[in-house]
C-alpha cells in the first residue's frame, strides 16, 4: 500500500510540474491581452490635451501677393510697402491671424526700405535661423506667418534690435493692442461679469464655441446636440495685463475641479475649458494647471484649440450689469 501511495503521489507531482510552465505562459498571455484591451491612462497634461496649431477657420484669406510673402517667405521690394514711413499711433497686427505684433512706439525710421521695430509685443514673434545661417527669420508666434528678419548689433536704437518687416504681413489699426483670449467656465453671465472687472481688459463678450453648427442660438446649445460650450471672448491689452494673469483669474473665479458643469448648472455646455490660439497660450495654461494639480487639486479644465467664437444674443451681454445683481455661482477665490 505504501509503495502504491508513493508512486501515485510521484505521478501527481510530475504532472503538476509539467503543467506549470503552460499555466504560467497562459497567465502571461492573458496579462498582455489585458494590457492591450485597457491601455494605460494618460497622466500628463500634454498627453491628455496634445497641442494643436491654430485652426484654419481662424485665418484670413490671402491674395496672391500676400501668400507669396506670408506663406512662401517672399519679400516686398524696398520702399514700396504701405507702412514703411507710417508714423500714426496704433498697433500692427498679423495680416493672417489678427494677433497683435508691434506697437507704433517701437517703430523707427531705419532707411532700410521696410517698416522697422526695435521690440515686439510679449510672446508675439518667434525667431528661426535661415537655412544658410546668415540671417534670422521672424514669424508670427500664433500662425507662423512670415514677417521678415531681425538684426542685432546695428546700434540704431537703445535696444540695438531691428525687426525688418514686410508691410504686406501687417495690418495697422489705431489704438492700443487688443489681444484675444477665450474661456468657458459655466454660465457665461458670471464669467463675463467678473473678467470685465480686470484692469487692462477692454471688453468681454458672451457666446458659444467648440461646436459644429455655425452661428448657433441659445436654444440650439441647450439641445446638447451642437457640441458648443457657453464661453467668453476677452479683449485685453497685453502691455497692461498678461495672458497668464488673465488665465490665473479665470481659474480663480470658477471651480476648475467640477467635471460635469459649474455649480448647479449641469451639462456639456457648462464644462470648464480654455481655448488657446498659440503655443504660448497652450504652454501657459499647462503650467498653471500643473501648479494647481501640485497643490492637490484635480483639475477638470480642458485645453482645446480655439475655433470660431459666435457671440450670444444681445440679451445675454452684460446680463448682471443690466439686471443690477451679481453672479450666483461665480466668485473670486485665490488659488495661486
Amino acid at each position: 500500500m505504501k509503495k502504491h501511495t508513493f508512486r501515485t503521489l510521484g505521478l501527481i507531482i510530475l504532472i503538476l510540474v509539467s503543467l506549470s510552465p503552460l499555466s504560467a505562459t497562459g497567465k502571461s498571455e492573458q496579462a498582455e491581452s489585458t494590457k492591450g484591451d485597457f491601455p494605460m491612462p494618460k497622466n500628463t497634461i500634454e498627453e491628455r490635451f496634445p497641442y494643436q496649431p491654430i485652426q484654419a477657420e481662424l485665418l484670413n484669406q490671402l491674395n496672391a501677393m500676400e501668400s507669396h510673402v506670408i506663406l512662401q517667405k517672399g519679400t516686398e521690394r524696398a520702399f514700396t510697402g504701405t507702412y514703411t514711413d507710417k508714423t500714426d499711433e496704433g498697433t500692427y497686427y498679423c495680416r493672417q491671424c489678427d494677433s497683435p505684433l508691434y506697437v507704433s512706439t517701437d517703430k523707427f525710421h531705419s532707411n532700410c526700405g521696410w517698416p522697422s521695430f526695435d521690440d515686439e509685443l510679449p510672446n508675439a514673434v518667434k525667431r528661426y535661423p535661415d537655412s544658410d545661417g546668415r540671417r534670422t527669420e521672424i514669424v508670427c508666434a500664433t500662425c507662423d506667418a512670415h514677417l521678415g528678419h531681425v538684426f542685432l548689433g546695428e546700434q540704431l536704437t537703445d535696444k540695438n534690435t531691428r525687426h525688418c518687416v514686410n508691410s504686406i504681413s501687417l495690418e495697422f489699426r489705431a489704438g492700443p493692442p487688443q489681444a484675444k483670449a477665450v474661456y468657458a467656465g459655466g454660465c457665461f453671465w458670471g464669467v463675463e461679469y467678473l473678467l470685465e472687472k480686470l484692469p487692462g481688459v477692454f471688453e468681454v463678450t458672451s457666446g458659444y464655441t467648440g461646436g459644429k453648427k455655425a452661428n448657433p442660438t441659445y436654444q440650439d446649445v441647450l439641445s446638447h446636440t451642437t457640441g458648443h460650450l457657453e464661453a467668453v471672448e476677452v479683449l485685453y491689452d497685453p502691455t497692461v495685463i498678461s495672458y497668464e494673469d488673465v488665465t490665473k483669474y479665470f481659474f480663480e473665479i470658477h471651480d476648475p475641479t467640477q467635471a460635469d458643469g459649474q455649480g448647479p448648472d449641469i451639462g456639456n455646455q457648462y464644462l470648464s475649458a480654455i481655448f488657446y490660439r498659440s503655443r504660448a497660450e497652450y504652454d501657459t495654461s499647462v503650467q498653471l494647471i500643473q501648479i494647481l494639480e501640485n497643490k492637490g487639486l484635480k483639475i477638470a479644465t480642458q485645453l482645446r484649440p480655439a475655433t470660431t467664437f459666435w457671440p450670444a444674443e444681445e440679451y445675454h451681454q452684460d446680463y448682471y450689469d443690466n439686471k443690477g445683481s451679481t453672479p450666483y455661482c461665480h466668485n473670486w477665490q485665490p488659488k495661486f
